[in-house]
Protein backbone atom coordinates (compact mmCIF):
# COMPACT_ATOMS: atom_id res chain seq x y z
CA UNK A 1 0.00 0.00 0.00
CA UNK A 2 1.25 3.87 -1.01
CA UNK A 3 2.41 5.43 2.08
CA UNK A 4 3.00 2.61 4.12
CA UNK A 5 5.93 3.33 6.16
CA UNK A 6 6.77 -0.58 6.79
CA UNK A 7 7.57 -0.74 2.90
CA UNK A 8 10.98 -1.02 2.70
CA UNK A 9 11.14 -1.24 -1.27
CA UNK A 10 9.41 -2.23 -4.58
CA UNK A 11 9.35 -5.70 -5.61
CA UNK A 12 11.33 -6.54 -9.26
CA UNK A 13 10.15 -9.71 -10.30
CA UNK A 14 12.92 -11.99 -12.66
CA UNK A 15 13.36 -15.21 -13.60
CA UNK A 16 15.58 -15.81 -10.43
CA UNK A 17 12.08 -14.76 -8.61
CA UNK A 18 11.46 -12.08 -6.22
CA UNK A 19 13.49 -9.56 -5.13
CA UNK A 20 13.17 -6.41 -2.92
CA UNK A 21 14.78 -3.13 -3.52
CA UNK A 22 16.64 -0.73 -1.89
CA UNK A 23 14.35 2.14 -0.84
CA UNK A 24 16.77 4.16 -2.29
CA UNK A 25 19.09 3.54 0.06
CA UNK A 26 21.88 2.83 -1.85
CA UNK A 27 20.89 5.84 -4.24
CA UNK A 28 21.22 7.98 -1.32
CA UNK A 29 24.44 6.44 0.14
CA UNK A 30 26.19 7.55 -3.28
CA UNK A 31 25.34 11.06 -3.22
CA UNK A 32 27.37 14.31 -2.03
CA UNK A 33 30.93 12.90 -2.51
CA UNK A 34 31.00 15.22 -5.79
CA UNK A 35 32.18 14.13 -9.36
CA UNK A 36 34.02 11.02 -10.15
CA UNK A 37 38.08 11.95 -10.74
CA UNK A 38 39.13 11.25 -13.95
CA UNK A 39 40.58 8.33 -14.75
CA UNK A 40 44.10 9.66 -14.90
CA UNK A 41 43.72 11.22 -11.35
CA UNK A 42 42.63 7.73 -9.70
CA UNK A 43 45.46 5.15 -8.74
CA UNK A 44 43.10 2.39 -9.35
CA UNK A 45 42.98 3.20 -12.56
CA UNK A 46 44.62 1.35 -15.50
CA UNK A 47 44.23 5.05 -16.87
CA UNK A 48 46.00 6.73 -13.93
CA UNK A 49 49.32 8.70 -15.12
CA UNK A 50 51.53 7.51 -12.58
CA UNK A 51 54.22 7.05 -15.34
CA UNK A 52 56.71 4.11 -16.47
CA UNK A 53 57.47 1.65 -14.20
CA UNK A 54 55.25 3.05 -11.49
CA UNK A 55 53.36 -0.28 -9.52
CA UNK A 56 49.53 0.59 -8.85
CA UNK A 57 47.76 -1.89 -7.24
CA UNK A 58 44.96 -2.67 -4.51
CA UNK A 59 45.87 -4.65 -1.54
CA UNK A 60 46.55 -5.38 1.85
CA UNK A 61 49.69 -3.27 3.39
CA UNK A 62 51.27 -4.64 6.64
CA UNK A 63 53.23 -2.54 9.15
CA UNK A 64 56.09 -0.66 8.62
CA UNK A 65 59.28 -3.11 8.00
CA UNK A 66 62.97 -2.71 7.41
CA UNK A 67 62.97 0.56 9.57
CA UNK A 68 60.85 2.13 7.25
CA UNK A 69 58.98 5.65 8.23
CA UNK A 70 55.24 6.38 7.07
CA UNK A 71 54.95 10.56 6.63
CA UNK A 72 51.31 10.66 7.54
CA UNK A 73 48.41 14.02 6.45
CA UNK A 74 48.32 15.67 3.29
CA UNK A 75 50.07 18.40 4.23
CA UNK A 76 52.96 16.67 5.21
CA UNK A 77 53.05 14.35 2.19
CA UNK A 78 53.21 16.92 -0.02
CA UNK A 79 55.66 19.18 1.32
CA UNK A 80 57.64 15.81 1.55
CA UNK A 81 57.15 15.84 -2.00
CA UNK A 82 57.88 18.86 -2.82
CA UNK A 83 61.22 18.81 -1.35
CA UNK A 84 62.01 15.94 -3.03
CA UNK A 85 62.48 13.88 0.42
CA UNK A 86 63.25 10.67 0.08
CA UNK A 87 60.50 8.08 -0.75
CA UNK A 88 60.16 4.52 -1.79
CA UNK A 89 56.33 4.31 -2.24
CA UNK A 90 52.90 5.92 -1.40
CA UNK A 91 49.63 4.53 -0.18
CA UNK A 92 46.83 6.19 -0.86
CA UNK A 93 43.00 5.32 0.44
CA UNK A 94 40.94 3.19 -1.73
CA UNK A 95 37.85 5.94 -2.82
CA UNK A 96 39.91 8.91 -1.31
CA UNK A 97 38.44 12.39 -1.60
CA UNK A 98 40.07 14.29 -4.19
CA UNK A 99 41.11 17.49 -3.63
CA UNK A 100 43.67 19.86 -4.99
CA UNK A 101 46.96 18.49 -2.66
CA UNK A 102 45.92 14.73 -3.50
CA UNK A 103 45.90 15.86 -6.83
CA UNK A 104 49.37 17.41 -6.35
CA UNK A 105 50.47 14.57 -4.40
CA UNK A 106 49.77 12.04 -7.10
CA UNK A 107 51.56 14.26 -9.66
CA UNK A 108 54.24 14.63 -7.69
CA UNK A 109 54.47 11.29 -7.16
CA UNK A 110 53.73 10.37 -10.93
CA UNK A 111 56.97 12.63 -11.85
CA UNK A 112 59.08 10.65 -9.38
CA UNK A 113 58.10 7.30 -10.63
CA UNK A 114 56.96 6.21 -7.25
CA UNK A 115 55.43 3.35 -6.79
CA UNK A 116 51.55 4.22 -5.75
CA UNK A 117 49.64 1.50 -3.65
CA UNK A 118 45.77 1.32 -3.57
CA UNK A 119 45.02 0.37 0.32
CA UNK A 120 41.63 0.38 2.45
CA UNK A 121 41.01 2.79 5.60
CA UNK A 122 41.67 -0.01 7.65
CA UNK A 123 45.04 -0.70 6.49
CA UNK A 124 46.06 2.95 5.96
CA UNK A 125 45.41 3.11 9.82
CA UNK A 126 47.08 0.12 10.78
CA UNK A 127 50.28 1.37 8.52
CA UNK A 128 50.55 4.87 10.12
CA UNK A 129 49.40 3.34 13.68
CA UNK A 130 46.59 5.21 13.55
CA UNK A 131 48.11 8.60 12.89
CA UNK A 132 45.51 11.25 11.16
CA UNK A 133 46.79 10.09 7.92
CA UNK A 134 43.32 12.49 5.66
CA UNK A 135 44.00 9.15 3.32
CA UNK A 136 48.14 9.34 2.21
CA UNK A 137 51.37 8.30 3.67
CA UNK A 138 54.43 8.07 2.45
CA UNK A 139 57.15 5.53 3.34
CA UNK A 140 60.56 7.16 4.01
CA UNK A 141 63.61 5.30 4.76
CA UNK A 142 65.60 5.80 7.76
CA UNK A 143 66.40 9.27 7.92
CA UNK A 144 70.32 9.81 6.83
CA UNK A 145 71.64 12.02 9.84
CA UNK A 146 74.69 15.05 9.04
CA UNK A 147 77.94 14.87 10.82
CA UNK A 148 78.62 18.02 12.58
CA UNK A 149 81.77 18.84 9.97
CA UNK A 150 78.78 18.95 7.07
CA UNK A 151 76.77 21.29 9.03
CA UNK A 152 79.85 23.32 9.30
CA UNK A 153 80.51 23.33 5.32
CA UNK A 154 77.50 24.04 5.08
CA UNK A 155 78.07 27.60 6.43
CA UNK A 156 81.43 27.64 4.94
CA UNK A 157 79.61 26.58 1.56
CA UNK A 158 77.35 29.49 1.86
CA UNK A 159 79.86 32.09 2.88
CA UNK A 160 77.93 32.39 6.17
CA UNK A 161 78.89 32.54 9.80
CA UNK A 162 77.96 29.41 11.27
CA UNK A 163 74.40 29.11 13.05
CA UNK A 164 73.62 25.89 14.80
CA UNK A 165 70.89 24.37 17.59
CA UNK A 166 71.94 21.69 19.93
CA UNK A 167 69.12 20.25 21.93
CA UNK A 168 69.76 18.83 25.50
CA UNK A 169 67.35 16.49 26.21
CA UNK A 170 64.31 16.91 24.35
CA UNK A 171 62.08 14.17 24.02
CA UNK A 172 59.28 15.20 21.70
CA UNK A 173 59.08 14.71 18.69
CA UNK A 174 56.65 17.55 18.09
CA UNK A 175 59.48 19.78 19.42
CA UNK A 176 62.32 18.55 17.53
CA UNK A 177 59.84 19.23 14.66
CA UNK A 178 59.29 22.86 15.39
CA UNK A 179 62.78 23.90 16.26
CA UNK A 180 63.54 22.47 13.10
CA UNK A 181 60.77 25.16 11.44
CA UNK A 182 62.60 27.85 13.34
CA UNK A 183 66.10 26.97 12.70
CA UNK A 184 64.54 26.87 8.78
CA UNK A 185 62.91 30.46 9.45
CA UNK A 186 65.79 31.63 10.76
CA UNK A 187 68.94 30.76 8.59
CA UNK A 188 70.48 28.12 11.09
CA UNK A 189 72.33 25.96 9.33
CA UNK A 190 71.58 22.74 11.10
CA UNK A 191 70.03 21.05 14.25
CA UNK A 192 72.55 18.52 16.88
CA UNK A 193 70.98 15.86 18.73
CA UNK A 194 72.54 13.20 20.61
CA UNK A 195 71.68 9.53 20.23
CA UNK A 196 70.22 8.81 23.81
CA UNK A 197 67.60 10.57 25.44
CA UNK A 198 66.19 12.82 23.36
CA UNK A 199 63.62 12.37 19.71
CA UNK A 200 64.79 11.43 16.43
CA UNK A 201 63.99 12.01 13.03
CA UNK A 202 60.49 9.71 13.03
CA UNK A 203 57.32 9.99 11.03
CA UNK A 204 56.23 12.10 13.78
CA UNK A 205 58.70 15.00 13.03
CA UNK A 206 58.48 14.77 9.21
CA UNK A 207 54.77 15.82 9.76
CA UNK A 208 55.65 18.79 12.16
CA UNK A 209 58.50 19.97 10.95
CA UNK A 210 56.54 19.61 6.70
CA UNK A 211 59.40 21.20 4.59
CA UNK A 212 61.73 22.64 6.54
CA UNK A 213 62.62 18.38 7.45
CA UNK A 214 64.01 18.71 3.99
CA UNK A 215 65.87 21.60 4.15
CA UNK A 216 67.63 21.50 7.52
CA UNK A 217 69.81 18.85 8.39
CA UNK A 218 70.30 16.98 11.85
CA UNK A 219 73.78 15.47 13.26
CA UNK A 220 73.05 13.05 15.82
CA UNK A 221 76.24 12.49 18.57
CA UNK A 222 77.18 10.35 20.78
CA UNK A 223 77.92 12.71 23.38
CA UNK A 224 76.33 16.49 23.02
CA UNK A 225 78.98 17.65 25.70
CA UNK A 226 81.99 16.10 23.93
CA UNK A 227 80.64 17.73 20.88
CA UNK A 228 80.03 21.09 22.35
CA UNK A 229 83.66 20.98 23.83
CA UNK A 230 84.74 20.08 20.17
CA UNK A 231 83.10 22.59 18.80
CA UNK A 232 84.13 25.71 21.14
CA UNK A 233 87.70 24.64 20.40
CA UNK A 234 86.92 25.43 16.75
CA UNK A 235 85.80 28.80 17.30
CA UNK A 236 82.30 28.27 17.73
CA UNK A 237 80.98 30.33 20.54
CA UNK A 238 77.99 28.33 22.72
CA UNK A 239 75.48 29.66 24.07
CA UNK A 240 72.89 28.28 26.67
CA UNK A 241 69.35 28.87 27.36
CA UNK A 242 68.24 28.59 30.99
CA UNK A 243 66.69 30.74 33.54
CA UNK A 244 68.65 33.13 35.84
CA UNK A 245 70.90 33.79 32.90
CA UNK A 246 73.62 36.58 33.18
CA UNK A 247 72.95 38.01 29.19
CA UNK A 248 69.40 38.62 28.26
CA UNK A 249 68.40 37.40 24.83
CA UNK A 250 68.11 40.93 23.60
CA UNK A 251 71.78 41.50 23.74
CA UNK A 252 73.69 38.40 23.30
CA UNK A 253 76.89 40.17 22.16
CA UNK A 254 77.72 36.78 20.34
CA UNK A 255 75.52 36.77 18.34
CA UNK A 256 77.64 37.35 15.18
CA UNK A 257 80.29 34.77 16.19
CA UNK A 258 80.38 31.45 15.07
CA UNK A 259 77.33 30.13 17.15
CA UNK A 260 75.61 27.15 18.32
CA UNK A 261 72.33 27.72 20.65
CA UNK A 262 71.98 24.51 23.31
CA UNK A 263 68.16 24.30 24.08
CA UNK A 264 67.30 22.40 27.44
CA UNK A 265 63.71 20.83 28.17
CA UNK A 266 61.22 22.88 29.47
CA UNK A 267 61.12 22.84 33.03
CA UNK A 268 64.27 20.91 34.12
CA UNK A 269 66.40 23.24 31.76
CA UNK A 270 70.17 22.11 30.88
CA UNK A 271 71.86 19.47 32.51
CA UNK A 272 74.96 20.82 34.88
CA UNK A 273 77.72 19.13 32.64
CA UNK A 274 75.61 20.66 29.33
CA UNK A 275 75.58 23.99 31.42
CA UNK A 276 79.27 24.13 32.05
CA UNK A 277 80.56 23.84 28.02
CA UNK A 278 78.46 26.87 26.87
CA UNK A 279 80.32 29.93 26.85
CA UNK A 280 77.25 32.36 28.22
CA UNK A 281 74.27 31.27 29.72
CA UNK A 282 71.06 33.30 27.84
CA UNK A 283 67.88 34.03 29.73
CA UNK A 284 64.67 35.15 27.70
CA UNK A 285 63.19 38.17 29.74
CA UNK A 286 59.41 37.74 30.54
CA UNK A 287 56.80 39.96 32.84
CA UNK A 288 54.03 37.72 32.95
CA UNK A 289 53.62 34.98 35.57
CA UNK A 290 54.37 32.15 33.36
CA UNK A 291 57.83 30.58 34.83
CA UNK A 292 59.31 28.47 31.44
CA UNK A 293 59.10 28.64 28.05
CA UNK A 294 58.42 25.18 25.42
CA UNK A 295 61.33 24.61 24.87
CA UNK A 296 60.97 24.65 20.90
CA UNK A 297 59.67 28.90 21.71
CA UNK A 298 62.10 29.49 23.26
CA UNK A 299 64.69 28.41 20.23
CA UNK A 300 62.28 30.28 17.97
CA UNK A 301 62.62 33.61 20.17
CA UNK A 302 66.53 33.48 20.56
CA UNK A 303 67.33 32.27 16.96
CA UNK A 304 64.80 35.38 16.09
CA UNK A 305 67.09 37.87 18.19
CA UNK A 306 70.15 36.64 17.01
CA UNK A 307 69.30 36.81 13.18
CA UNK A 308 67.61 40.29 13.76
CA UNK A 309 71.50 41.13 14.78
CA UNK A 310 73.08 39.79 12.36
CA UNK A 311 70.80 41.53 9.56
CA UNK A 312 71.07 44.64 11.38
CA UNK A 313 75.09 44.97 11.62
CA UNK A 314 75.39 42.82 7.86
CA UNK A 315 73.40 46.34 6.97
CA UNK A 316 76.19 48.41 8.88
Amino acid sequence: MAGNSSRRGAVRRGRKGASVGSGGVRRRALEGKGPTPKAEDRPGHKAYKGGAGTATRRGRTGARTGGTEQVAGRNAVLEALREDVPATSLSVQAGIDMDERVGEILRLAGARRLPVTEVSRTDLDRLTDRAVHQGVALAVPPYEYASVDELLEQAQNAFETPLLVALDGITDPRNLGAVLRSADAFGAHGVIIPQRRSASMTASVWKVAAGAAGRVRVAQVTNLNRTLTDLTSRGVFAVGLDAGGDVSSRNIELATEPLVIVVGAEGRGLSRLTRERCDQIVSIPMTGRTESLNASVAAALVLYEVAGVRAERGRG
